[in-house]
């Protein structure tokens, strides 16, 4: 890789992805970003993390979900009864005894997605008030949000949905640019597996087209070894210019950050997303486990979060001080500091791929 492209790859190539796409001659405004908000959302340790993890493994069904205590940073497994919840306190969290269980939560998910799958709504769980979160955007026609509420009426209180401005949309813009198939967006994070060098994007990016360039028209720096779009939104390219780009992020701020680990986030942790358009933004994790239902089809197992985005951050870094938690997906745009970006976990990515970030 030239010098400048791999400042550019290897400082992240950090891009939000707002669903659509743009050709590979068009350009975008650099918008200036909004107002960041360090405040919002809990930081979450390596420990914290790995508690997390832990507890979801031990726990399994018997627990509903995990989130951060925006007052307290605690860790709080919600469960259905006292035997979880000893376990819980056990290995250290705050246990909080629920109303509805894992399996009620999955059989609201299991009836939006039978009988009301609309293209421009989401729904993730919300472990902090124990329900699934529905958003339907503005292409949601007055009779199909009426749908989505009835089924949530029929749900025994395990699903809320709202409106949000805007509408879930991806565009193929760029971030510190690559090329392929007549489009433009940008890498995420920088992998590796066995010595050889990757960098994993979306994969409706991916999906436009096998060879990447750094420059519109310009010479190949990168292959594609994978895809997947949709169900998933991910995809792989190899490097294969000879180039050893850093595992970075750009901050614009004229630094970078290592990105040495990767993890899923946790709901009311505090998240950064770098891009293009809108740079480095912050917002918190508000869902797990979303399916959202694009025009070109449901991508399931995504995070939602309150972090800003717009047209051109596609395909960008979603990550917490050094860790790396996801590619940016899709949004529905921002109104003002509040922002929707949701993001591909980077975990799942990494283990279909069978590479490790650096």
């Amino acid at each position: 890789m030239r010098p400048q492209m791999s400042a550019r790859l290897g400082g992240t190539l950090a891009a939000l992805l707002l669903l659509g796409t743009a050709a590979a001659g068009s350009t975008a405004a650099a918008a200036p970003p909004p107002a960041d908000r360090p405040d919002q959302g809990v930081q979450a340790d390596a420990a914290t993390l790995a508690l997390s993890a832990d507890v979801a493994r031990t726990l399994g069904a018997d627990s509903a979900g995990t989130y951060l205590d925006a007052d307290t940073g605690e860790l709080v497994v919600t469960v259905t009864d006292k035997a979880a919840a000893a376990e819980a306190r056990a290995a250290g969290a705050r246990a909080e005894l629920v109303e509805h269980s894992a399996a009620e939560l999955r059989s609201a998910m299991g009836a939006f997605e039978e009988r009301a799958k609309i293209t421009g709504t989401s729904w993730g769980v919300d472990p902090a008030t124990n329900q699934i979160a529905v958003q339907a955007d503005s292409t949601v026609s007055a009779a199909e949000y009426a749908k989505l509420k009835s089924v949530a009426k029929s749900l025994d209180g395990t699903a809320r949905v709202e409106r949000i401005p805007g509408t879930f949309r991806k565009e193929v813009l760029g971030g510190d640019a690559i090329y392929g198939g007549g489009y433009r967006c940008s890498a995420a994070f920088n992998v590796t597996k066995n010595n050889a060098r990757y960098f994993v994007t979306a994969g409706h990016c991916t999906n436009a087209g096998a060879s990447w360039s750094a420059t519109s028209g310009g010479a190949a720096v990168g292959t594609r070894e994978g895809t997947s779009f949709p169900t998933n939104d991910y995809g792989i390219v190899r490097y294969t210019d000879g180039s050893s780009p850093a595992g970075t992020v750009n901050l614009y701020n004229g630094s970078t950050r290592d990105i040495t680990s990767a993890a899923n986030a946790v709901v009311g942790q505090a998240i950064q997303k770098s891009g293009s358009t809108t740079q480095v933004t912050s917002g918190s994790v508000t869902a797990v486990n979303v399916t959202v239902n694009y025009s070109e089809g449901p991508v399931y197992n995504m995070v939602r979060t309150t972090a800003c985005s717009a047209g051109g951050d596609s395909g960008g870094a979603h990550f917490s001080g050094n860790v790396a938690y996801g590619i940016h997906s899709g949004s529905a745009g921002c109104t003002g500091t509040n922002g929707s970006a949701i993001h591909q976990p980077v975990t799942e990515a990494l283990s279909a791929y069978g590479v490790t970030v650096y």
